[in-house]
């Protein structure tokens, strides 16, 4: 058991509440307009079941700020912003920038809010570029879409990171629309010191080729993360779809079932022959928590080996799925104490922390308190890799 202090933690996985400028600001002058943009506004009251968004007729309303793009009317809403609101009051309801912790959305505060909960380094995923940026993918305009995904690049390199010593990691995002523009966006960033993109956990909900493309759809993307050291981050809901199991389950249902999509995310990679045509292709699964790893590891080398002649992949994949684990996948969890106890059969190596600032799920400011309590049982240098080391090695980063 450990006695040395927790050391600082790295968070892979936080999240940011774009300001309201980050398109207009970086648009050519002929896109202006069109950029993605904030309008206050009522709006009325919303209630979140079966995986949508349900408006209340007759319900209250309350001033809201709102993205406008394209078709699209996307208002902030409070499980957006949840640290630091009683947990009662964290509902669909819609808020204004006003009513967010500052550290949602602007750099300062932030940095003062991870001095708080021990933590000295973090990757942010999109808010209205959602967990991939879908919300550009399914655009119209896709001359414009390409603009925003790399307006949103440069917003998160030059203005979000920059001036943090490090602290801030830039985590960015592709057209996921044209692998090859994708692969380019890779590139683009890589140049100026970029480790962490965005990717969908299962492409084929959005409508997109799935990894197993037998034409290899999504090779020029992972050709380029591969070449230069590009972790691939899949947050859960990047898929645009949430488990649940009714549409009239309560969300508080799909909401304890999140995990389920890095599970089958998870299955997916490891089953689709990509590890062994790219040897440095590195995948982590953002908020998928870990404990279900040991058993979906043993059920896919079962079913590789006594279900060769009929699974389809024995071509693809000559060695047992586990065996490619150690190499290429990362899980990331927050609060999972029985994962933990199996760390021996995930590998230690294999596992890192986050808090999910600003989220309801996060455990800020509490997040040094949980680990200390969860990871009691770990030794120090399990303690160091967990919470800090792996994190490091994954993303090249330059701190000790």
């Amino acid at each position: 058991p450990s006695m040395a202090e927790l050391p600082k933690i790295i968070s892979a996985d936080d999240h940011i509440v774009e300001p309201a400028d980050v398109w207009t600001s970086r648009m050519p002058a002929k896109f202006k307009d069109a950029a993605p943009h904030i309008v206050r506004k009522e709006m009325p009251d919303v209630t979140f079941v079966g995986g949508k968004l349900t408006v209340n007729e007759g319900g209250g309303t309350a001033p809201a700020d709102w993205w406008i793009y394209e078709q699209l009317q996307r208002p902030l809403l409070r499980v957006d912003s949840a640290v630091g609101v009683p947990r009662d009051e964290v509902t669909m309801k819609g808020i204004t920038y006003d009513d967010m912790r500052p550290g949602s959305y602007s750099q300062k505060e932030r940095l003062e809010d991870m001095d708080e909960n021990h933590i000295e380094a973090s990757l942010c995923f999109p808010t209205f570029p959602r967990f991939c940026g879908q919300t550009f993918s399914e655009a119209e305009d896709k001359e414009l879409a390409l603009l925003c995904v790399q307006a949103y690049n440069d917003y998160q390199v030059e203005e979000w990171c920059a001036g943090t010593g490090g602290r801030l990691v830039p985590l960015t995002i592709v057209p996921l629309w044209d692998a090859h523009l994708a692969a380019a966006e890779v590139r683009r960033n890589a140049g100026r010191g970029v480790r962490a993109v965005c990717f969908s956990e299962i492409p084929a909900y959005l409508g997109l080729p799935s990894i197993h493309d037998p034409d290899n759809y999504w090779d020029p993307f992972f050709a380029a993360c591969d070449e230069t050291s590009m972790v691939v981050n899949m947050h859960i809901g990047s898929s645009s779809k949430m488990p649940s199991t009714s549409a009239d389950a309560p969300a508080a249902v799909g909401s304890s079932l999140t995990h389920i999509n890095a599970e089958l995310s998870m299955t997916d990679f490891l089953m689709s022959g990509l590890f062994e045509r790219f040897a440095n292709l590195k995948v982590a699964y953002s908020e998928g928590q870990i404990g279900w790893i040991p058993h979906l590891l043993h059920r896919m080398d079962v079913v590789w080996e006594d279900n060769r002649g009929w699974g389809g992949v024995a071509d693809k994949v000559p060695n047992p799925p586990s065996s490619y684990f150690a190499d290429h996948v990362f899980g990331c969890f927050f609060d999972d104490p029985n994962g933990l106890l199996l760390i021996d059969e995930i590998g230690e190596d294999n596992i890192t922390y986050e808090s999910d600032y600003p989220h309801s799920d996060s455990t800020w400011p509490r997040t040094r308190e949980i680990a200390e309590k969860q990871m009691s049982g770990l030794t120090d240098e399990q303690r160091y890799k967990v919470v800090r080391g792996n994190a490091i090695k994954l993303f090249g980063l330059d701190f000790k």
